[in-house]
């Protein structure tokens, strides 16, 4: 009989995952918790290998079909008028805040689905209970207790993983930020920027087009208080409305959005650094294994390039154990020189005072000029050759 992975998660890493692993003759079955695919989400960035990795799949222009068809990024005043733009630029092959291919992750999460719900056995509604590791398989104990006998199980369950204890007790480290993403109609004033809107108090207010009909929108605040992101919505709904009830420009239109039930998801920043990213044959995926913090533009891209990695060692040999040290062994090195992303540099880019934000849009200024464009450029030649961006992918059968 063909080996069997369950897969836990079925977001992006996870299907991409079983997409590669079927393709290499392995039986896959996917859990997801949630009741159903999940549609609700922002826009994530494929880049550098994860271009690559999608041409592999077979899904690189279902990818560009989809594209949120957001020209770029700008600093804008209440008003509306800009301060500083940054549209795309994706010469040397080096992306800047947008990505040449921008997606929304509820879109690629359905690209995925749909390359592998024919050939993967999707479970939703359940999640893993336990884990039994025998030697030479492993176990799935799910919440109804079905057990699902398996050569390995992959958590691929992002950031904030149930099961990355059946791997690591690693915990997540806060950042004190908070973001609520939400889906709000579209307007005639909407355009195809990335408008982002700084307000004293660290908060900012941010608008970006999507390929659906509607428009994102992001409100971001700081806050010493941990633990937010657990309230229950309507708890939610009161701190944002309180929060950001000073502010002009699009917030009121947000609010009013929000509390007519717009659709959406209230979230913390943080990362995770495990130690290992696997134990017998339980592994880590994606976000699960390291995550610098769940924004960057990377982490999507690396839940690719790990699914391709991850179903290139398994598919190699009939040493599984020896596939997971492999697999870890490729990516670590890419993870670990990613560049760090600190609390501190948050609070620069989102600063607490009016001065603050007078200084922030003047280096801006600075950067959008013909002179930090050309900066910018010399720098991202030489950013080509890190990680993601310079990575060169290993060929598998």
């Amino acid at each position: 009989m063909s080996p069997h992975a369950v897969i836990s998660g079925a977001g992006i890493s996870g299907p991409a995952l079983a997409h590669q692993l079927t393709a290499r003759g392995w039986r896959t079955t996917i859990l997801e918790r949630h009741p159903a695919l999940r549609e609700e989400g922002q826009n994530v960035d494929v880049r550098g290998a994860a271009r690559e990795v999608a041409r592999r799949m077979g899904i690189d222009a279902e990818i560009r079909a989809a594209n949120t068809g957001e020209i770029g990024m700008r600093f804008v005043t209440e008003d509306g008028t800009p301060v500083a733009s940054f549209p795309i630029d994706g010469r040397d092959g080096v992306d800047g805040p947008t990505a040449e291919l921008e997606i929304l992750r509820g879109e690629l999460s359905r690209i995925l689905h749909e390359h592998t719900r024919d050939d993967t056995d999707y479970r939703f509604g359940t999640q893993l209970a336990d884990v039994a590791d025998h030697g030479d398989g492993v176990t799935a104990v799910l919440q109804d207790g079905t057990r699902l006998d398996a050569d390995v199980v992959v958590i691929a369950e992002g950031l904030r993983s149930r099961s990355r204890r059946f791997v690591t007790p690693a915990d997540v480290e806060e950042f004190g930020m908070y973001f609520a993403y939400l889906t709000i109609p579209r307007t005639e004033g909407d355009d195809a920027w990335w408008n982002w809107l700084h307000v004293p108090g660290s908060r900012s207010v941010h608008l970006r087009p999507d390929n659906l009909g509607g428009t994102r929108a992001i409100l971001t605040f700081m806050s010493d208080v941990r633990g937010l992101e657990r309230l229950a919505r309507a708890d939610q709904e009161m701190i944002l409305a309180r929060t950001f009830a000073d502010v002009g420009g699009p917030a009121p239109r947000i609010l009013a959005a929000l509390a007519d039930g717009a659709p959406g998801y209230f979230d913390a920043v943080g990362r995770v650094r495990t130690p290992r990213w696997s134990a017998g044959r339980v592994a880590l995926l994606g976000d699960a294994a390291s995550c610098n913090a769940t924004f960057g533009g990377v982490g999507t891209s690396m839940g690719l390039i790990g699914a391709y990695v991850l179903a290139g060692e398994l598919a190699a040999g009939d040493d599984h154990l020896e596939a997971l040290a492999r697999y870890e062994k490729v990516l670590r090195p890419v993870t670990a020189a990613m560049p760090t992303i600190e609390p501190s540099q948050l609070r620069r880019a989102n600063p607490r005072t009016a001065g603050g934000i007078r200084a922030l849009r003047a280096a801006a200024r600075a950067a959008a000029s013909p002179v930090g464009r050309r900066v910018a450029s010399l720098a991202g030649r030489r950013m080509a050759t890190l990680p993601v961006e310079g990575m060169r992918l290993p060929d598998y059968a």
